[in-house]
This record gives structure tokens, C-alpha cells and sequence, in this order.
């Protein structure tokens, strides 16, 4: 269990003393919900054979602990715009076949991953099926407005009549919120015995093909006991984590859903996004920091990200997130969230785009291009797949989240000239940024034991243990280091990076 930071707890404490009138008593926690730990990484809209390829030959080896898939169901075949990635959130069936892959391949890639000590989570779409209209699925089927033969029919959605079209128009009105439609989406009336038990069916299906965790999409629109009747109906444990996306300076919407889980916190990657984009890393320490601007989710029920693949396309409490378009400073954000104790960090991976609703890369038929060639080589970073997990500065970083796991405290901070800290992880790690304008050189107490150590933001160690593949870094018998760091750059080592004596 992650612990809650001392600051937080009491910024939470205080934040939460009068209960939200709309918030309903907390039901206690499903019994095979269950806790989970280590790096996510999102490889979104790839296709199942190349996320089984990625467990094995990186994701594994990196340690990675977990990988979220894009929606796995039936989905509506959109035309206009042709093949979007949002289609992939429009259910029209709970049958595991759309341009990622079908039945077969889904519980391979399952397999496949876990064999390579890979959890794979699914992003589940439960509050709504497609658009109210008319059309084909993924999978061949036909569907019209409110109608999903053998699944679902119209006495099975909402229909609010509290706004003109049933569309949400208030967003700061829990019925609405709940109760309406989302953007003309067929909002699955969840309170109904007969919808808890189809949905839950469909979880049941992915817990025995292996699925190990669920994202639950769009959360926030489906009363938290709605989805405690859901998932106190399955077989087996999940991971759960759900969509919440909270206001700007309040703890409203979220705290009902902590019983059944881990939360989004979208606030942590926006407020870090805005630090780093005015060079202040040093926000997230001492006094007038930002935790004490903000009543952040607490630790342990904390989902963090920078970027998602909603907010890097301007949408979902997005538009001013930093993205892998933001080069080498994104990575930095990515490297400082992996080594900062707060939340279970997910770093996403994408694809190229130009416009917000651009599918994924795709051949003329639309279907899906793999990322791994028959080669063997990757097609990472040449203007389809992006592949941010891949980078250094970020694969290096989740050996070090790994490393100071269990020390989930920060000791010897230290912030010098604007945009410049450091910080330690109780003996297990140590990290320095850089975004100022100096070099920043200084000699710091690291709290690690004296040797040698490989940076891991930049390198990784030898095979053998001999030696790096980038700079070394030494630790005298003190403890300290002398650090010399570029503007720009930043440099993490960790007790599983010590390079043997030569």
C-alpha cells in the first residue's frame, strides 16, 4: 500500500471536512477489487499481436509492470470522419473483435504478456454504448438508436428529459453528470439489475482470458454505487482504476469512488506541465508549493500521468498538458513523475497526429499498421508511432521507480538558483534536475552508499555490472556527489545501478 505524504494528508483532511451534498454514503470496497503496484505504460491503439511483441522484447526487461490496451469490444465503424480513435469508445457489442485484433489474438497478447511478468489492464467502456444513430460494428453487427439486438434495448438507457436534446449541459450538476448524455452518447441506465449483470458478464469474460485490470471510462458519469454493483459481481480479482476528472481547485467528485479503487488525477500532470513550462520544478517543494495550492488525491487512491490520450488532443481537462511534442522537456516531466513519490504513475506511449480525432496509422483499407517489423526492428519515431516509453531518459526511469519503490519518502531536497533541485529517495535513488539557464554545479549530500553508479537517464549499466553505457556518477565515502549538470538535463542512479569495481 502506497502511504499517504504527510502534507497531503492533512491538505485532504482539511479539504474534505464538509462531505459533498450530492455525494452518496461510500460503499465499502468490492471484494476481489485489489491493490496493485509499478509502472503502467499506455500503448494506445496498438494492435494485440504488437503489445504481446512489446511485453516480450521490452516492456519485461525494462520493468514495466503493466500495460493498458485500447477498448478491446465491438466498436461502431465511423465514417465522418473516417476511422477516428474516438470509435473505439462507442461499444456495440461486448464481443472481443475490433481493428486491433479478434478473440484469439486478444488472449494471446494476454498470455503473452503475463509470461513476461506483464499485467495487462483493458480499458472498459461501461457507462455508455455508441452515438444515438444508426450503423455497423467491428464485428458485423447492427445497431440503431437505443437498440443493440440481444443486448440492449431502449427501456435500458437513460433518457433524462432534463435538458433539451438529453446531451449534459451543466457539468457542475451531479444529475446531469449522471444521468444525461455524454456528447449524444446512449447512456446505460446502471442502476437497472439486468445492465449490472451484462456488464459485469463482459468483466467476468476478460478475468478469465487473464486480464489483471480495468481503466473504467468516464467514471464520473456513473453513480459510484452503480459500479460497486458491477464489480462486487466478479469472479476474480482486478485492478481497478477509474476516470475522474476533478475542478480546478477542489476534492468534489472523486472521494466516493475511492472505495472502488485508484483515480485519475488529472491536476498532478497539469500543474507539473505548468512548473516545468516556466522552468520551476522547485513547486513541488517547500512552503507555497503547489500541495499546498491544490487538495490532490491522496497518494495511495492516485492514477497520475502528464499527458493522456484525451488531454494531448486538447480535450478531457487537456490543452495546456505537456506532450510528446514538447521534445526533451516532456521527457524531463515524464523522468521527474517516475522518481517523485506521489501516485502510481502510467506513462502514455502514442502515435503521430495532425488533427484531434486522426486515427491511429492505418493502410488504405484502415486497417491498423504494426509497429514491430518482420525484422525485428520498430517503427518508433519516424513521423507514425511515437514510442515515448521507449526513450532513455523514460525506460531509464522505470528501473529507478522500481528500485526506490519501497521508499516512498523524499530526504536530502535540495533546490538551488531558479530551476534547479534535487532530491533523494531514502537511500535507494537520487535525482537532480537542471531547467535553468546555469550549469548547475554543486557537490550534494545523495544519501546513497558510497560507489559507483550508472546514470540512468542517460545509459544503463553493462551486462556484465562492469561498467555504463552513459556517464557514471560517483558517490564518495561521505555520501556525497559533484554533480554537473547541463540546462536541460537531468541525472538519476539508484541502488540496482552500481556499477562494480574495476
Amino acid at each position: 500500500m502506497r502511504l499517504l505524504l504527510t502534507l497531503l494528508a492533512l491538505l485532504l483532511l482539511a479539504a474534505c471536512d464538509a462531505p459533498s451534498p450530492e455525494a452518496p454514503a461510500e460503499p465499502g470496497r468490492p471484494p476481489t477489487v485489489v491493490d496493485a503496484e509499478g509502472v503502467i505504460v499506455h500503448l494506445f491503439e496498438w494492435r494485440w499481436d504488437d503489445v504481446a511483441a512489446e511485453c516480450e522484447t521490452f516492456l519485461g526487461p525494462a520493468g514495466y509492470r503493466a500495460v493498458q490496451v485500447s477498448p478491446p469490444t465491438e466498436n461502431a465503424v465511423v465514417e465522418d470522419p473516417p476511422r477516428p480513435w474516438w470509435e473505439r469508445y462507442q461499444p456495440v457489442s461486448y464481443r472481443l473483435e475490433n481493428r486491433s485484433g479478434d478473440r484469439a489474438a486478444f488472449a494471446g497478447m494476454v498470455a503473452r504478456c503475463k509470461a513476461a511478468g506483464v499485467d495487462l489492464y483493458v480499458d472498459a467502456v461501461l457507462n455508455h454504448m455508441t452515438g444515438v444513430y444508426s450503423g455497423r460494428g467491428t464485428a458485423g453487427s447492427t445497431f440503431s438508436e437505443y437498440d443493440y439486438p440481444g443486448l440492449y434495448d431502449y427501456d435500458d438507457f437513460h433518457h433524462c428529459g432534463l435538458t433539451e436534446n438529453d446531451d449534459i449541459r451543466d457539468f457542475n450538476d451531479p444529475e446531469q453528470v449522471r444521468n444525461c448524455e455524454l456528447v449524444n452518447l446512449a447512456d446505460l441506465a446502471t442502476e437497472k439489475e439486468e445492465v449490472r449483470d451484462r456488464l459485469a458478464a463482459y468483466l467476468n469474460d476478460l478475468i478469465g482470458l487473464g486480464v489483471a485490470g480495468i481503466r473504467i471510462d468516464a467514471a464520473k458519469h456513473m453513480p459510484p454505487e452503480d459500479l460497486h454493483a458491477v464489480l462486487e459481481r466478479l469472479d476474480g480479482p482486478l485492478y481497478v482504476y477509474q476516470e475522474v476528472i476533478e475542478d480546478a481547485g477542489t476534492l468534489r467528485w472523486a472521494p466516493p469512488y475511492f472505495p472502488l479503487g485508484d483515480v485519475t488525477e488529472f491536476r498532478f500532470g497539469m500543474r507539473l506541465s505548468e512548473a516545468f513550462r516556466a522552468g520551476r520544478p522547485d513547486r513541488f517543494f517547500g512552503t507555497a508549493s503547489v500541495w499546498e495550492e491544490v487538495p490532490f488525491i491522496p497518494d495511495e487512491r492516485a492514477l497520475v500521468f502528464i499527458d493522456n490520450h484525451d488531454n494531448q488532443r486538447g480535450h478531457g481537462a487537456g490543452g495546456h498538458v505537456l506532450t510528446h511534442r514538447d521534445g526533451r522537456l516532456y521527457e524531463l516531466a515524464v523522468a521527474f513523475m517516475l522518481a517523485y513519490p506521489y501516485g502510481r504513475p502510467r506513462v502514455m506511449s502514442s502515435y503521430a497526429f495532425t488533427g484531434d480525432a486522426q486515427g491511429p496509422p492505418h493502410d488504405e483499407a484502415f486497417n491498423i499498421l504494426r509497429v514491430h517489423r518482420p525484422d525485428g526492428t520498430v517503427d518508433c519515431g519516424a513521423g507514425r508511432w511515437v514510442c515515448e516509453h521507449r526513450r532513455p531518459a523514460i525506460a531509464g526511469m522505470v528501473g529507478f521507480y522500481n528500485a526506490t519503490a519501497s521508499a516512498r519518502t523524499l530526504n536530502h531536497v535540495w533546490t538551488g538558483p531558479p530551476g534547479q533541485i534535487a532530491f533523494g529517495r531514502g537511500g535507494r535513488g537520487f535525482f537532480a534536475l537542471n531547467l535553468g539557464e546555469t550549469p548547475l554545479a554543486a557537490t550534494l549530500p545523495t544519501g546513497m552508499a558510497p560507489g559507483t553508479y550508472c546514470n540512468v537517464i542517460a545509459g544503463e549499466p553493462l551486462p556484465d555490472g562492469t561498467g555504463c553505457t552513459g556517464p557514471e556518477v560517483t558517490v564518495r565515502a561521505d555520501g556525497t556527489a559533484v554533480l554537473d549538470l547541463p540546462p536541460g538535463t537531468a541525472l538519476a542512479f539508484h541502488a540496482e545501478a552500481r556499477v562494480a569495481a574495476r
